[in-house]
């Protein structure tokens, strides 16, 4: 059992282990960071003191406990000053040879108790602590960056590790004031497994033509809440780590076609446009560059369309409307989930082009992506069948005071499609008993700050139209990587079931 007295060993003074290091010793540990290189702990101690600068600043803690914070932290450079470390966290170079000859030196110098553990994320535990005298005392402790600032902590039993051990640090995680949650030993744990489509997806819509870089970010921040689009979020990580990690778990998962990386990412990163640490990636950030802007319309002052006619379930369609104070008519010959303006019929995306339901309808069809909130989102995107629902729907955001944003014709649209796809991949890591759901949902808005979790909006958008969308999105495009999990398939017989 882990306890404010057990000493901790932080292995690597980098940027994420001196946020480690900085979390225990918040947290009222001693603790002890070990690199090879002494420029490198200079430059951890300073990141622990500017980390406890910020708390200090924003009111945390006080002077007094600033200065602990420092001063319960001590620097090495001899593996043997971790000999009476409870618990030892390496967060070293993602290299497997590196790492394992590290562990076996640690276990050289400690009791049999204590507990070795890896921050990596993308290498596997079981295989980590394959040489180990003592596999049962290795686990994954797979921290986020910033550690101090990141709330979720990913806790990864390898095939070996003590049930006991993994439940202990799991609780001491907590007790540092973490969300922990317990994961499977697979590739890419939960987070990095599960948010391949959130990149995949939105390199896709590039590719395809969807719409610019700009435009895109700007739809999933504006429609659906992320706090980055997936582009200006690669430009801070650096495409050269976003490639590689979606490039291992698609080899480790031996080419599954969820997982399939961006070709087009790839040669950004053989440019040597890695983002933000490059001066360029997809935007460039040097001296003098113009940031891309998205194409965003204006909202119309003035529209001398008629009337909207509302079809039966268009909750969203109609809480747009109240909110402009715009009269509508409900009338049962509409399509369910339609508005009729003029001769054209507009709804939110369903998996299907607009161009496909208007040739079913026989109507002119505009399609808008997924919204969070109808009530308050500045903005909408659309897709259009031709020129007449272009305009149509143009209509519709002028009532609304909505700006607009023209998306090409492609089935699921951009938002939609994403989210779609997301709780495709979290249904499938459940099938495959990586996390429960819950587990799912929590590590993904913890830890990559998403507004929600997959699967929690799956639940809420109906698992029976999240499949149906799916099924369409795999049928128009021909892909398989859009075909539903059977784990969702489960969910939605489950979700029947209590109706």
């Amino acid at each position: 059992m882990f306890t404010t007295q057990t000493r901790i060993g932080v292995c690597g003074a980098g940027a994420m282990g001196a946020g480690i290091a900085q979390v225990a010793s918040t947290a009222g540990h001693k603790v002890i960071v070990l690199d090879r290189d002494d420029d490198a702990l200079i430059r951890g101690r300073a990141a622990v003191e500017k980390g406890a600068g910020a708390l200090l600043k924003r009111g945390k803690i006080n002077e007094e406990e600033a200065q602990a914070i420092a001063a319960r932290i001590q620097w090495s450079l001899h593996v043997e000053d971790m000999a009476q470390c409870g618990l030892i966290i390496e967060a070293i170079v993602e290299n497997m040879d590196v790492k394992t000859s590290l562990f076996k030196a640690l276990e050289q110098v400690t009791g049999d108790s204590t507990v070795l553990a890896t921050n990596t994320s993308s290498l596997s535990v079981t295989s980590l602590a394959s040489g180990l005298e003592r596999p049962a005392h290795f686990l994954g402790l797979h921290f986020f960056n910033p550690a101090p600032i990141m709330k979720l902590v990913e806790v990864v039993s390898g095939a070996e590790t003590d049930a006991g051990i993994a439940s202990d640090a799991l609780k001491l995680m907590q007790n540092w004031g973490k969300v922990a949650v317990a994961a499977r030993d697979v590739p890419g744990f939960i987070v990095n497994r599960v948010a391949r489509p959130y990149y995949g997806e939105g390199w896709r819509a590039l590719e395809d033509g969807a719409a610019d870089a700009a435009t895109l970010d700007f739809v999933y921040r504006d429609l659906a809440g992320f706090r980055m689009g997936p582009f200006e979020l690669g430009d801070l990580i650096g495409h050269d780590i976003n490639t590689a990690a979606a490039r291992s778990i698609f080899d480790a998962y031996e080419g599954r076609t969820r997982f399939t990386p961006s070709l087009a990412q790839e040669r950004l990163v053989a440019a040597g446009h890695l983002g933000r640490k490059s001066g360029r990636g997809v935007y460039d950030y040097r001296e003098g560059a113009e940031r891309s802007a998205p194409l965003v319309s204006k909202p119309a002052t003035n529209s001398n369309a008629g009337e909207i006619l509302l079809g039966p379930k268009a909750p969203a369609m109609k809480t747009m409307l109240e909110k402009s104070g715009f009269a509508y008519e409900v009338q049962q010959d509409v399509p369910a989930g339609f508005a009729k303006i003029e001769n054209t019929m507009v709804g939110f995306t369903n998996g299907r082009t607009a161009r496909d339901l208007a040739q079913e309808l026989k109507h002119p069809v505009a399609l808008i992506d997924w919204m969070r909130e109808p009530a308050s989102t500045s903005t909408l995107a659309f897709s259009a069948s031709c020129d007449e629902a272009r305009q149509s729907v143009m209509h519709l955001a002028a009532v609304c005071g909505m700006k607009a944003i023209e998306l090409k014709d492609r089935p699921g649209l951009v938002v939609f499609r994403t989210l779609c796809q997301l709780a495709n991949c979290a249904a499938d890591a459940i099938g495959d008993q990586v996390a429960d759901a819950d587990s799912i949902d929590c590590a993904m808005m913890n830890g990559v700050n998403y507004p929600f979790g997959p699967i929690q909006w799956a639940r809420g958008f109906g698992f029976g139209a999240v499949v149906s969308a799916l099924d369409a999105i795999a049928n128009e495009t021909g892909e398989a990587m859009y075909t539903p999990s059977q784990t969702l398939r489960a969910l939605l017989k489950s979700e029947m079931r209590t109706i």
